[in-house]
This record gives structure tokens, sequence and C-alpha cells, in this order.
């Protein structure tokens, strides 16, 4: 279990291909803490580390995993948001995330707002997977408030440590991200969909 809350930026130094699945080498300030079989959010992609080096951490992505998030656009030098598992007993200071990746969105435009930045974004709206005024939704793995939903079009605004202190900074139109719908949605969602289709 994640907060969306990003520890650091880490950087891909290599990534190497194995049948369907990928293995990637990543150096950041976290990994020198990490252990081998330790789950860690990458963009708010959960994956195992499977490797240690020096200052790096390896993990490896499965077709699953490359199907559904944005680790396919991933090359060397990308940076890319690190949060490990939260700690029991601790704050939850943004919002529950599983590292479970619903889908991808689109960046369409990024707008400077005098000290702030808003962002908006593209995705494919379904029963299950839906946005709601000042709801949560995590973009690649950033724990974020929704701002007005329309239709597949969302905005979310970005204050100035979140952007130097995240990918955000390299989001730009055309950029691919990664979304994670808030869990409680979901299971209210499924649950309406069971109770109403009976």
């Amino acid at each position: 279990m994640f907060t969306g809350i990003i520890e650091t930026l880490g950087k891909i130094n290599k990534i190497e291909q194995e049948g369907t699945n990928i293995h990637i080498t990543i150096a950041s300030a976290v990994s020198s803490e990490l252990k081998v079989d330790q789950s860690v959010a990458h963009d708010g992609v959960c994956l195992t580390v499977v490797a240690l080096g020096e200052g790096t951490h390896t993990v490896t992505a499965i077709k699953e995993t490359l199907d559904r998030t944005n680790l396919g656009h991933w090359k060397e030098g990308t940076l890319i948001n690190i949060e490990r598992a939260m700690k029991a007993g601790g704050r939850l200071d943004g919002h529950m995330v599983q590292g479970h990746v619903d889908m991808t969105a689109q960046c369409m435009g990024v707008a400077e707002q005098d000290g702030s930045w808003e962002f908006t974004f593209r995705y494919k709206p379904s029963p299950e997977h839906f946005l709601v005024d000042k709801g949560s939704v995590c973009v690649n793995g950033v724990s974020l408030t929704v701002v007005t939903p329309v239709n597949d079009i969302f905005k979310v605004a970005i204050i100035p440590f979140t952007f130097e202190h995240t990918n955000f900074q390299d989001i730009k139109e055309g950029t691919t991200v990664n979304l994670e719908f808030d869990i409680i949605g979901k299971y209210i969602a499924r649950y309406a969909e069971l109770y109403f289709n009976k």
C-alpha cells in the first residue's frame, strides 16, 4: 500500500529485454536502502526489487504491466517517481494507493498559472473508472485532487514543490502517464454494477 507522496526521483540506467519481460535498473537516493523482494512504486506501478547494485536497484515488468502502463515509453535517462510502501502506523498524507495502475492517460496541455501549473489529461472513462470533482486520482504515482472532470477530460493543479520533486517537470503535451483511480470509488462502482444488474 502506498500514499501517493513521492519520496524521490529515480533515473533509469539500463533497460534489458528478456522474452516479453523487461528488466529496468534505476539509480535513486533510496536504492541503497532497498532489499530484494521489496515492493516499490515506480511512477505509480508497484514493482518488486529483484537485484541491487551500487546505488541502484533492478525491477522486472511483465507483458501485463507493459500493456497497462507507460513503462513501454521509458528509456535510459528517464526520470521516474519513487515511493516505498507506507509503514503501518504512519501518516496517510495522500490517499490509499495500491500501485495497481488502471490505465494510461495522455497530457493534452500544460498551463502555467503564475506560480503553479495546470495539467490537462484525456483518458478512457468506464463505469468502473471514473472521476469526480475534488476526488482523488493518482497520476504517475502522485496523489492529486481532480479538477473539473468533464467526460474524458480532467485537470490537476501542481504546486511548485510537487513540480520540482516529481517528474511532472518532464510532462508535456503528448506525454503518456499512469492512472490509478480511487479504490473506494472502484469498489462502489463494482457494487452498484452487481446490485443493479441482478
